[in-house]
C-alpha cells in the first residue's frame, strides 16, 4: 500500500447552486489532507457576454479571493493549480450564472504507524483505506 491516496474532486457552480464546500476530514491516521484544484471550466451552455467569477474562501487563512474570471467567447478555462492544506474551503460563484465546473483531487498522506513488541520486533502498518 502506498503512503498516500488521491481521490477525485469535482463540483459545479451555477445560478441555482452558487457555493460548494470541501470539508476537511481530520482523522488521526492521516498526516496531511490537501485539496488540489487543477481546472475551472465554463460550460458550453454559459451565456454569451457574461463574466463568471469564482471566489474561494479558506477557513484557515480567512481570506476571500477570486481565482477565476471566465467569459464565453473569451476565456472558457483556467488552470490555477491551487493547493489548500488542512483547511475547509468554500468556492462561490459571485458573478454570472455559470455553469462553471471545477475539478482536481484530494490528497491524503498516511502516517506510518510503528508497533514494537515486547521482544523488540518492529512492524509498520498503514491504516486501511475505506
Amino acid at each position: 500500500m502506498e503512503a498516500n491516496d488521491q481521490i477525485f474532486f469535482g463540483c459545479t457552480l451555477s445560478d441555482t447552486n452558487t457555493c460548494a464546500t470541501w470539508d476537511l476530514i481530520k482523522e488521526d491516521d492521516f498526516r496531511c489532507n490537501k485539496l488540489v484544484i487543477k481546472q475551472i471550466l465554463l460550460d458550453a451552455d454559459a451565456k454569451n457576454d457574461e463574466y463568471n467569477v469564482v471566489e474561494v474562501m479558506s477557513s484557515r487563512d480567512l481570506v476571500k479571493i477570486p481565482i477565476a474570471v471566465l467569459k464565453a467567447g473569451e476565456q472558457r478555462m483556467a488552470i490555477p493549480d491551487l493547493e489548500f492544506y488542512e483547511s475547509n474551503v468554500t468556492f462561490s460563484l459571485i458573478r454570472g450564472s455559470g455553469p462553471v465546473h471545477m475539478c482536481g483531487h484530494i490528497v491524503r498522506e498516511y502516517v506510518d504507524i510503528m508497533y514494537v513488541s515486547k521482544d523488540g520486533h518492529q512492524t509498520h502498518k498503514y491504516p486501511r483505506l475505506s
